[in-house]
């Protein structure tokens, strides 16, 4: 059997995952983001066949009303997958999402990911940095890699003491 890593706990809306707790299970939606009813109806298929974390790609501040929508017709938590503007993830947060995922290539400068730093921790809203490689800035990905820009993003959330 596969010795699991230890990692820190975290709370995602009502589950823990991490630090022990049993592995959940998590889908992504992919429905089109503005479509409303297409993704709640998705959302609650995968939430009746068991999936425990729901993620909705959030690819403008049109596609906010989703998550609000997805918020209030499941029982499980729901992540924002967020991508090129620091201002969906804050409208996220306002919209009651239960779960962050930013990627440090498109989200902005610095002072964006703070402003996204400090609205999840004034909630209590955990935040994934998730790095692929077609979306870090092309030099920084020449110098060193998507991992660069991970750690760099990874510095300014901790500064906030955010856990």
């Amino acid at each position: 059997m596969t010795q699991r890593r230890k990692t820190k706990q975290v709370k995602v809306g009502n589950l823990l995952i991490g630090g022990g707790a049993p592995v959940s299970v998590q889908s992504m939606l992919n429905v089109e983001a503005h479509d409303i009813a297409g993704n709640v109806r998705q959302a609650k298929a995968l939430e009746q066949a068991g999936c425990q974390i729901i993620r909705a790609a959030v690819p403008d501040l049109a596609a906010v009303p989703t998550i609000a929508a997805l918020k209030e017709a499941l029982t499980v938590p729901v992540v924002a997958d967020i991508h090129f503007n620091h201002k969906i993830a804050l409208a996220c947060v306002d919209a009651g999402v239960d779960k962050i995922r930013i990627n440090p290539g498109n989200i902005g400068s610095d002072e964006n990911v703070k402003a996204v730093a400090n609205a999840c921790k004034a909630h209590g809203i955990p935040i994934r940095i998730g790095v692929n490689s077609g979306s870090v800035e092309k030099e920084i990905l020449a110098k060193y890699g998507g991992f660069r820009r991970y750690c760099d993003l990874h510095q300014i959330v901790e500064r906030r003491e955010y856990d």
